[in-house]
């Protein structure tokens, strides 16, 4: 695997180290090891995947507050989306800063998102699927949200949203949220 940092601290691209011959390509996705010598957290207990039929679809920006923040590696196996994510952690240097990034099936790019990082994402195909890896348990009660246009964050979406769930628009604006700690 290759790492590659983003402008966010902590957050990181991760691309496949493909090893190609005629029957196609062999790459490893997930290696505990490889993610501790970087400084990631490597502990995995819970794995989803969300499929989404329409392009344009818009989902999140979701994080879970203390004391149940969560890292997370989301790539795309099928389709293509534009994966963002909004530095929440008050003490970083990246705070209140997002970053985006193509993630698709033909380049097989993953995104390392730290605990206390919203993450969200938008759909560049029609059916796509989303996979995603876990450090902590889903906390009822401690899911939290960003609007996805929150002028105060002006998140760039490549498309007009042509879908988004109720719950992700009435989210409260990141200035209501961030006074010094997270809700």
């Amino acid at each position: 695997m290759i790492f590659t940092e983003t402008p966010l601290a902590g957050a990181f691209l991760i691309d496949l180290e493909r090893r190609e011959d005629e029957r196609g390509f062999f790459a490893r996705t997930w290696c505990r090891r490889e993610f501790a010598s970087h400084g990631l957290d490597p502990c995995v207990v819970q794995a989803s995947i969300a499929q989404n039929g329409r392009r344009g679809t818009v989902r999140g920006m979701h994080y879970q507050a203390p004391p149940h923040e969560e890292t997370k590696v989301v790539r795309c196996p099928r389709g293509a989306v534009y994966d963002v994510i909004v530095d929440l952690r008050p003490d970083s240097p990246s705070y209140g800063r997002w970053f985006g990034a193509e993630l698709s099936a033909a380049n097989g790019r993953a995104l390392y998102i730290p605990a206390g990082c919203a993450h969200g994402y938008q759909t560049l195909e029609d059916d796509t699927e989303v996979a995603y890896q876990m450090s902590a348990f889903y906390a009822p009660g401690f899911d939290r949200g960003l609007r996805h246009d929150d002028p105060a964050l002006g998140i760039a979406w490549p498309l007009p949203v042509s879908l988004i769930a109720p719950k992700d628009q009435a989210w409260p604006p990141f200035a209501a949220q961030t006074s010094g700690r997270l809700a």
